[in-house]
């Protein structure tokens, strides 16, 4: 009796044992394991553009989210009016269609700037703008290039009668009058805190009154276009379709989204590549200032990067804290509690956001590199810097590493050719329109 029932209990272990392996092997067919650690997914959840929060207010700017605001400022934007000799627009450097950068090594306005045009697509989320972080808001930045002799070329008092020639009613409705800007006695055709000695003397010769009238519908120019600039973002890309599908634990749409060397790359971007130290969160940048070593180029002014930029911002006479700004002190925390340390940072550049990063050849902050090859094999070495100390290591990666590695970065270019949110942009017909520039890379 007592084998019988041992027999029976056997059958029924087996046969439970049976059942289990079935399902359990039925579960891993329909739900199969991850291939990524849950830290790992936690990190790829982290980069995805799903998780990019809400744009906060910027409180040195109170019209940065009204339409109104935006609406000047698109045309602002593309009105090559806004430089000394009509030739020059924002979007002459900044092209909508080339993720707003002109694929130059060198930014091309009226002359030749030092630096590199960088990608605006997502830029409101910076506390810093420019490579160097020389401007402290979107508006602070948008009026540094006016003035500059080889940008817009032009001066305040000419920005200032363009407001009041063409958009005199949309700038009124939204920022109080305008001076009278007829009166050339009081407000020369050229005038302002410039290079050029005849627009300084003619601004140091007007009223302090005068000057302040300028300067306050100066700001609000550079208010105007950040209004814009603010509603610019990043299109999604593969990448978050992988991460989307991995979520879902959707096998088929992960395949679909990466390839597998593209996979084996983002492995080694969030692990060996080190590429996450600077270029994290859902814009890819921590928007912090690093030394690279990337090579200075010969001909070029010396470039100390955040070393000189960090100085500057805090004498600007149009940052947080200055009478221009809609901000509080206690909302300028970013530009109170920064410290200059020009030993640490001695050409530390920020990294720009490595969204579309393969459409826009060539790199770094004057496009040392022509290729992403080129910037792979850079930090693969990690040479010394030209000056300061550079953060990198060798990597040691492999070239087959470096070719997965960079398959990755093409998975990273959005599915549609603009930022989502510009798709419509366009001038207004009576603004001079700033033609995509057709300039090959030298």
């Amino acid at each position: 009796m007592r084998s019988i029932f041992l027999t029976q209990w056997r059958l029924l272990i087996t046969v439970l044992a049976v059942v289990l392996l079935t399902v359990g092997a039925l579960t891993a067919w329909l739900w199969p394991r991850s291939p990524w650690t849950p830290e790992e997914v936690t990190t790829l959840r982290g980069l995805a553009l799903a998780s990019l929060p809400p744009l906060a207010p910027d409180p040195s700017n109170r019209y940065g989210d009204d339409p109104r605001a935006a609406a000047l400022g698109a045309r602002l934007f593309f009105d090559t009016r806004l430089s000394v000799d009509g030739t020059v627009a924002c979007a002459t450097c900044h092209v909508p269609t080339r993720q707003f950068q002109d694929d130059l090594p060198l930014g091309q306005g009226v002359g030749t700037t030092d630096r590199r045009t960088m990608p605006l697509a997502g830029a409101a989320y910076s506390p810093w703008l420019f490579w160097d972080g020389r401007k402290d808001s979107l508006w602070a930045q948008a009026l540094g290039p006016l003035e500059s002799p080889v940008e817009h070329g032009g001066t305040r008092t000419q920005y200032a009668r363009v407001l009041w020639e063409h958009y005199r009613t949309e700038y009124e409705a939204l920022f109080g009058p305008l001076p009278d800007l007829a009166d050339t006695t009081r407000f020369p055709p050229a005038a302002g805190p410039v290079a050029d000695p005849a627009a300084r003397a003619a601004w140091e010769a007007m009223t302090p009154d005068d000057r302040e009238a300028v300067n306050l519908a100066f700001a609000n120019l550079g208010k105007a276009i950040a209004a814009f600039e603010r509603q610019l973002l990043p299109s999604p890309s593969r990448f978050d379709s992988y991460v989307e599908a991995l979520l879902l634990n959707d096998v088929a749409a992960m395949q679909a989204a990466l390839s597998p060397d593209e996979v084996a790359g983002l492995r080694i971007f969030i692990g060996r590549g080190q590429c996450i130290t600077c270029h994290n969160g859902p814009l890819l940048t921590n928007n912090d200032f690093h030394n690279t070593g990337v090579p200075a180029v010969p001909g070029l002014p010396e470039d100390l990067g955040r070393a000189t930029g960090l100085p500057l911002a805090q004498a600007d006479a149009f940052n947080c804290l200055s009478r221009y700004s809609d901000a509080q002190p206690a909302d300028c925390a970013e530009l109170r509690f920064a410290k200059a340390d020009p030993h640490v940072q001695t050409r530390q550049f920020k990294p720009p956001s490595l969204r579309g990063v393969a459409e826009r050849p060539p790199y770094m902050h004057a496009g040392q590199f022509a290729t992403l090859r080129d910037v792979l094999e850079h930090y693969n070495q990690a040479p010394a810097a030209p000056a300061g100390d550079s953060e990198l290591r060798p990597l040691e990666l492999s070239e087959r590493e470096l070719a997965q590695l960079e398959a990755f970065l093409h998975s990273l270019s959005g599915l549609g050719q603009a930022p989502a949110a510009c798709l419509g942009c366009h001038p207004e017909p009576d603004a001079p329109a700033a033609a995509a520039p057709e300039r090959s890379i030298p």
